[in-house]
């Protein structure tokens, strides 16, 4: 099974549960001996590839300004493409600069995905029945590319994922163990860095350089 095969099955869902004017926001980075998986909680339409008129890759973070933020001050991006970004306007991004963007990602070895993959019109907050119906198809992704180590950031996807209530200022720098598919991966929660979670940032950051240095051996 490839990335690819899941994106039909992330498209029917997209119509039960998301903006019927919005496409499915999938996934993006590097899939080939990639080091760290971060897994977000779901895509808005502020993300501009959710127009259904975007004809290039449809993956996180296209158009927005924070989270890129975050991954360069964390090391996993470049000067340059970082000055890019912050200079860009959300409608000033193209295909083309999508593509640079995520190339830089694939470069710093790394996978960007959402729990789920239903694009809403704002930063609503989904109910864990509609998180639950994407996690088998989480742990498929995460079996395909078979990330070193895995990063949730916020309290719902981190409970989600790992079956049970998880609080990320209790478990701050800690791992925790999931079987997919016979393999184990070490799973650290993290605070959720953007939107009402803007003001935990600097704990985000500060907890994965902490967890990249941890695991230096695993990941370079």
């Amino acid at each position: 099974m490839k990335l690819e095969d899941l994106k039909s099955e992330y498209d029917k869902l997209q119509i039960k549960y998301g903006a019927k004017e919005l496409t499915s926001i999938y996934n993006g980075g590097s899939t080939n001996n990639q080091n760290i998986c971060f897994v977000f909680m779901n895509p808005t339409g502020r993300n501009v590839a959710s127009d259904p008129n975007w004809k290039g890759r449809r993956s996180p973070w296209i158009g927005t300004k924070n989270i890129w933020k975050l991954f360069y001050r964390i090391g996993l991006l470049d000067d340059k493409i970082y000055e890019n970004i912050m200079d860009k306007k959300p409608q000033e991004w193209d295909e083309k600069f999508a593509d640079l963007v995520y190339e830089n990602v694939e470069k710093h070895n790394y996978f960007i995905t959402n729990l789920g993959k239903c694009t809403q019109v704002d930063a609503r907050i989904l109910p864990n029945s509609v998180y639950t119906q994407y996690l088998n198809l989480l742990c498929k992704e995460i079996e395909i590319i078979k990330p070193k180590i895995i990063i949730t950031l916020g309290n719902q996807v981190s409970s989600i994922i790992l079956n049970q209530n998880v609080s990320v200022s209790q478990c701050r720098k800690q791992n925790f163990c999931k079987n997919i598919a016979g393999k184990e991966y070490k799973i650290y929660p993290v605070y959720y860095p953007i939107g009402n979670g803007m003001m935990n940032i600097e704990k985000a950051i500060e907890d994965i350089k902490f967890i990249i240095e941890t695991n230096k051996k695993l990941v370079i």
